[in-house]
């Protein structure tokens, strides 16, 4: 049997020292994530700094994933040593532009192992740590801080607090309803902070700045109350323990050891069985009031269904997820409307305006049962996604439809239907109406998937066999273009597109795919690596091209003006190799950059984004459903 791409990676430790986390700059881009199973979080930065306003050691999930509330920010530490001096060893930054304090300094490392932060303050021969963990499947977080070694001492640990959307900020005359109980505080009767020792003394504190957001000219400021402190006389070996949580305030989380063991013995579990990226991908599968689903990215994203049928082979079957990956297709089919799968409620109401989402689904649908042997899904599943079918043939919302030449069309003013979706003011930066060359892959991929159905519960599939060759026959036809590659899209407003992007990968690569067996698909796929491929994944434009953007940067409009004109997009990788490997090209080594990858931004994880332009820093969300789980895909494969 053939070795693996690439080795999996089975250790899951990031560590970093001194000489990084005292550089506040870089190190705090380095960010740390913990997830409750529920699409809740905490999450920070390596040296300490909050940079984004989603950063909180307790983030609480809505009924909608992307409906999150921040409730506790920071928990500060503040040593009183024998002698009697106070160290503070929290980091802040206030819109003066002065960072005070700055802990981070005394910072003697902070790791990541197997997806549990960790820290360690050095103050001469005092040694102190901080672990967080959280309760999966509840709101819920504990912070625990040990005395390693040094003299007795005294800990403080000062609860800053607040209950706002992740999205926005609150300030200090908007008030902030706390009520005091005998071991902590509950606010806005949402959440609860407790542990022992609590001391209440409430003071604003006005102004903490949010570097990350400024840099993308959002509002970058809030104010948090600090409720009062917990404290506790350690000695060598002790600890002091906070929990907060959500839910049921009467219900306090076991004890911190309680939850740090349970933690760490279910991610020692997953990245046992499933390497590193098993370990990055069980962040992005959380059970929600309807059942599993998938987190498209922390911090900011909710629910995507495009992002959620992309990442269904890695994040479902990949890591043994099946009957989690059954019930969520099973929920999905229930949302078609019209031919079409909801895309996403984050915006409160359910949306229908993808025109891959639902090809996307047709093509998990096809690999779960492909895999699992599942008939059952199969009977269930083959009537909604004939309806798919029937629907794009007759034509559906946006000018959705399959035209006479069998080739499967799109477009409305307005709307970016296909995944390069940024539209700024009303106006699609990247509308691509037409014939997009990966949506008529999938299409031809989806028809062939609904004949396997078929065939496996021995029904006719003559139909779409026909449909199918039509549309292959006229993708050979349209498609090909004198440069040796792919349009990327034709027959659209004005007239071909030329662009060299990835989207041409899928008419290659995808398991029944267009194009496999074209003579040609050597040199377009070599054409695409040659433009496209960087360390991080291919770009979604060829450096050169009109309107190619190399920096994904600053505000909102340039960066979605950026978005699909020349990004790096760690997710195409799974294109990328799908395609290279069947037209028989080398892809030793492309994974490397990625691999390296887990531990230079979203630790243990792959980011939303990278710039076009080298060195390729990342961009976007730090910790990503897609990039994490093609990558986990393509390190499978055999």
């Amino acid at each position: 049997m053939p070795a693996p791409l690439h080795a999996v990676i089975l250790v899951a430790v990031f560590r970093y020292g001194p000489g990084v986390l005292g550089r506040l700059d870089s190190a705090a881009t380095l960010e740390w994530l913990v997830p409750d199973g529920l699409g809740g979080y905490a999450m920070g930065t390596a040296p300490g700094l909050r940079t984004r306003r989603y950063h909180g050691l307790l983030v609480v999930a809505g009924p909608v994933p992307a409906r999150r509330m921040m409730a506790l920010a920071s928990l500060d530490p503040v040593l009183t040593l024998p002698g009697g001096t106070r160290v503070r060893l929290n980091t802040h930054e206030w819109s003066s532009g002065v960072v005070e304090p700055a802990g981070h300094t005394l910072l003697e490392s902070m790791e990541v192992s197997d997806g549990l932060p960790r820290w360690r303050w050095r103050v001469g021969d005092t040694v102190l740590e901080r672990r967080v963990a959280m309760r999966r499947g509840t709101p819920a977080v504990v912070v625990s801080h040990t005395l390693l070694a040094g003299p007795p001492v005294e800990l403080e640990l000062e609860a800053l607090c607040t209950w706002r959307d992740a999205h926005a900020e609150r300030r200090a005359d908007a008030g902030l309803r706390v009520d005091v109980t005998a071991d902590g505080v509950v606010v806005e009767d949402a959440y609860r902070v407790a542990g022992p020792g609590f001391e209440p003394d409430q003071e604003w504190y006005r102004g903490i700045h949010h570097r990350e957001e400024a840099a993308r000219g959002l509002a970058a400021t809030e104010d948090l109350l600090r409720v009062g402190r917990f404290r506790a006389r350690l000695a060598v070996g002790e600890t002091l323990a906070v929990s907060a949580w959500a839910g049921d305030l009467s219900s306090p989380p076991p004890p911190a050891t309680t939850v740090l063991r349970e933690a760490a013995g279910h991610n020692a579990a997953l990245l046992a069985r499933h390497g590193a990226l098993g370990l990055a991908s069980d962040a992005f599968v959380v059970r929600t009031a309807s059942g599993p689903d998938v987190v498209a990215g922390y911090p900011w994203f909710g629910v995507w269904s495009r992002d959620t049928m992309i990442s269904y082979e890695g994040l479902f079957l990949c890591t043994g997820r099946v009957q989690e990956g059954r019930d969520l297709l099973r929920a999905y089919a229930a949302t078609l409307s019209e031919g079409m799968l909801a895309n996403t409620a984050d915006t409160g109401r359910t949306e229908y305006n993808t025109a891959d989402a639902t090809l996307w689904f047709l093509h998990a649908v096809d690999r779960h049962v492909a895999q699992t042997g599942d008939d059952d899904l199969a009977a269930e599943l083959v009537g909604p996604l004939d309806g798919v079918v029937r629907a794009h043939l007759a034509g559906t919302r946006y000018g959705i439809g399959v035209d006479t030449d069998g080739l499967l069309t799109q477009g409305a003013d307005g709307h970016a239907l296909t995944w390069m979706d940024a539209v700024v003011g009303g106006t699609a930066v990247t509308p691509r109406r037409g014939k997009a060359v990966e949506l008529n892959a999938l299409w031809v991929n989806g028809l062939a998937a609904v004949g396997e159905l078929r065939s496996r519960l021995r029904r006719d599939r003559s139909d779409v066999d026909t449909l199918r060759a039509r549309a292959i026959e006229s993708m050979r036809r349209r498609f090909p273009a004198l440069t040796g590659w792919l349009y990327d899209t034709v027959d659209g407003p004005d007239g071909d597109a030329l662009q060299l992007r990835p989207n041409q990968l899928l008419a290659y690569g995808l398991p029944h795919a267009a194009l496999r067996d074209d003579p040609a698909g050597r040199g377009a796929v070599e054409a695409a690596g040659r433009a496209l491929l960087t360390p991080l994944g291919p770009r979604s434009l060829a450096p050169g091209s009109p309107g190619y953007t190399g920096r994904h940067r600053g505000d909102v409009w340039t960066r979605d003006h950026a978005y699909h004109q020349g990004t790096v997009w760690p997710w195409l990788i799974g294109p990328y190799v799908d395609a290279a490997r069947a037209v028989g090209l080398p892809v030793d080594g492309v994974l490397d950059g990625l691999q390296a990858h887990l531990g230079e931004w979203g630790i243990g994880s792959v980011s939303e984004t990278a710039d076009g332009d080298p060195p390729h820093a990342a961009t976007g969300c730090p910790f990503q459903a897609w990039s994490v789980a093609e990558l986990l895909r393509v390190t499978s494969l055999r």
